[in-house]
């Protein structure tokens, strides 16, 4: 059996993203100079480094059986791949924006006027949808200052922060999709054992994932409060508690969501719990 082949963006910020995820997960690798492949050492894998927005089309028409990219250039290309996984990294918004002081609305008043995007497909698609008809500026490059500079009305741009909009005096007059970077394979992939072998590619990365979302939170409780402490912290299923050499306490682990740490541990501080500590976690299976 021939090894499994996935594709990740040769160069940029979506290239380490990738190179650190699938490392987290076990799939080490080692790029010698500018080479197009690489050999994952632990498991039979072949990653390919290829352009970012090839990475949909490639995958699609089988010449790599997965691939790391962007869902908004798999919306762009309109290419059919089986998303597998959303990597949770890579998220923004694409955006149809126009100057601050703007009199448009609402699509239907882009009827007429020049827009310019480097997603042309997705505009269309949104454009038609609301039966706007507009003349359509395609560029493959930077389209903020199409506005500034004349060439456009209006731009179709992906936004993460909004501080480039910003600065070109430009705001978001509505969304067309919300986007990040996903694990994606080959439909037509058949054979069992590359099958499996992608399953095995998808669970690890699930792991690392997963792990990015939570933190381990620790801390000794009154076990007369313990009950409240757990509707502070239920955990993932349920959190771990064991005894203390004094019997009126107690000691839990459990699985906190990282964006909510902070507050659970005010809330435990304020319900008695001492001790509190937070530990990263780099890997897990759930």
């Amino acid at each position: 059996m021939r090894n499994l082949r996935i594709g990740v963006p040769s160069k940029g910020r979506l290239s380490e993203l990738a190179s650190e995820l699938l490392g987290q997960a076990g799939l080490s690798f080692r790029r010698q100079d500018r080479s197009l492949f690489a050999r994952v050492r632990e498991m039979p894998v072949d990653v390919t480094f290829l352009r970012t927005d090839d990475i949909p089309i490639l995958c699609a028409e089988g010449a790599i059986d997965m691939g790391i990219t962007g869902s908004d250039l798999i919306a762009e290309s309109r290419v059919d791949v089986q998303e597998r996984l959303q990597l949770g990294v890579g998220k923004c918004r694409l955006a149809i924006c126009v100057p601050e002081d703007s009199a448009i609305h609402a699509p239907e008043q882009l009827a007429g006027k020049r827009i310019a995007t480097t997603f042309p497909n997705c505009t269309e698609r949104y454009l038609k949808d609301r039966q706007t008809d507009v003349h359509l500026v395609r560029l493959s490059g930077s389209v903020e200052i199409m506005v500034a500079l004349g060439v456009a009305d209006a731009i179709v741009d992906l936004v993460e922060t909004g501080s480039t909009l910003a600065a070109n005096r430009l705001r978001i007059m509505d969304e067309i999709g919300q986007y990040q970077t996903v694990l994606v394979q080959n439909p037509n992939l058949r054979d069992a054992g590359m099958l499996a072998l992608a399953d095995r590619v998808v669970r690890r990365l699930e792991g690392v994932v997963i792990a990015r979302d939570y933190s381990l939170l620790e801390y000794n409780v009154l076990r007369d409060k313990l009950a409240d402490a757990e509707q502070i912290t239920p955990g993932f299923d349920s959190p771990t508690v064991n005894a203390l050499e004094d019997p009126n306490w107690c000691a839990v682990r459990v699985m906190v969501r990282r964006k909510d740490v902070i507050e659970a541990m005010e809330r435990l501080e304020t319900l008695g719990a001492s001790a509190i500590l937070e530990t990263k976690i780099n890997n897990c299976r759930l």
